[in-house]
C-alpha cells in the first residue's frame, strides 16, 4: 500500500510530466501527445518507484532497462528522464528542433537514460527479449520493461517475439501494453482488432495482469506481482485513456499526432495546474 505522501508525490510528478509533454509538442509544433499522455502514469511509477537506475551512471551494467517500443511517444520518456535528472529540463524546449539531441524518436547513442533506440513499431519486444536473455546468461538480476501500444501489437513481429519470451522463460521481462483503444486511424477494433489481448498473451505463455493504467496502487502492485512470477514472462495490460489529463484530447484519435494551437495549449496547461 502507498502512504498518502508517496501517492501525492507520484501524482504531482505525473502532472508535471504531462505539462512537459504538452509544452514540448506545442513548442515543436509537432509530436504525439495522445499516447504520451496515456503512458505518463506508468512511466512515473517505473522511474520514481520501481526501476533500479543510476542517474550518475546511466549505463550501469546492473541497471533495470526500459524499451519504449512505441517510440513516437518520446515526449513522455524525455519528460520522465528530465524530471529524474538524466539531462537538464530546459533541454526539453529543443524537442524536434534542428540539431537537438531530443529527436522525434529516442536515440540511445545521444540521450542519457535511453536504453534502446526505437520508433519502428513492433520491434521493441524482440529487443527486450535480447536484453532479458543477456541478463540470464550473465547471471544478472536486472529486469527489463517494454512498453507497447495496443495498435502496435497488430504487428506480427510482436507475436514472434512473444513466442521467444515464453520459450526462454524470461521471468525477468515485464511487457506493458498501453491499452488506450485508439491508434492513428481510429479505434483498434475497427482497424485490426487485437482483442482479446489477455487471452492472446495467455496462449503465448505469458502471465497476464490487467489494471487501470492511471491508478498508481494498481500499477505498483502489478509490478510487484510480476517480480514473483517464475519461469514465464509477464505482460501488464494497462487500460488507459488516450490524451489523459487534457479534456479535449481524451479519447480522441485525432490527437494521436498533432500539436495544440496557442488557445489549446493554454487550456491544457490550465487543466494541468
Amino acid at each position: 500500500m502507498l502512504d498518502s505522501l508517496e501517492l501525492k508525490n507520484l501524482q504531482e510528478k505525473a502532472k508535471s510530466i504531462r505539462r512537459n509533454i504538452v509544452e514540448m509538442v506545442y513548442s515543436a509544433v509537432s509530436g504525439h501527445p495522445g499516447g504520451s499522455l496515456s503512458i505518463a502514469d506508468v512511466l512515473t511509477v517505473l522511474y520514481f518507484h520501481e526501476m533500479n537506475i543510476n542517474v550518475n551512471n546511466p549505463k550501469d551494467e546492473n541497471r533495470d532497462r526500459l524499451v519504449l517500443s512505441k517510440g513516437h511517444c518520446s515526449p513522455a520518456l524525455y519528460s520522465v528522464l528530465a524530471e529524474k535528472g538524466f539531462f537538464p529540463k530546459e533541454d526539453l524546449n529543443t524537442f524536434r528542433k534542428i540539431n537537438s539531441y531530443l529527436q522525434g524518436h529516442p536515440d540511445m547513442k545521444k540521450i542519457p537514460g535511453v536504453d534502446m533506440t526505437s520508433g519502428s513499431l513492433g520491434q521493441g519486444l524482440s529487443v527486450a527479449n535480447g536484453m532479458a536473455i543477456a541478463g540470464k546468461l550473465d547471471n544478472k538480476d536486472y529486469r527489463v520493461y517494454c512498453i507497447m501500444g495496443d495498435g502496435e501489437i497488430e504487428e506480427g513481429q510482436i507475436w514472434e517475439a512473444a513466442m521467444t519470451s515464453s520459450k526462454y522463460k524470461l521471468d525477468n521481462l515485464c511487457a506493458i501494453v498501453d491499452n488506450n483503444n485508439l491508434q492513428i486511424d481510429g479505434k483498434i477494433e475497427d482497424v485490426m482488432s487485437p482483442y482479446p489481448i489477455n487471452k492472446k498473451f495467455e496462449s503465448f505463455g505469458f502471465n497476464v495482469i490487467e489494471i487501470d493504467g492511471h491508478n498508481f496502487e494498481e500499477i505498483i502492485n502489478a509490478f510487484e506481482k510480476s517480480k514473483n512470477v517464475k519461469e514465464k514472462p509477464t505482460v501488464i495490460i494497462a487500460k488507459t485513456t488516450k490524451g489523459k489529463g487534457v479534456s479535449y484530447m481524451e479519447n480522441q484519435a485525432g490527437w494521436h499526432g498533432k500539436a495544440p494551437n496557442e488557445e489549446e495549449y493554454k487550456l491544457a496547461l490550465e487543466e494541468l495546474k
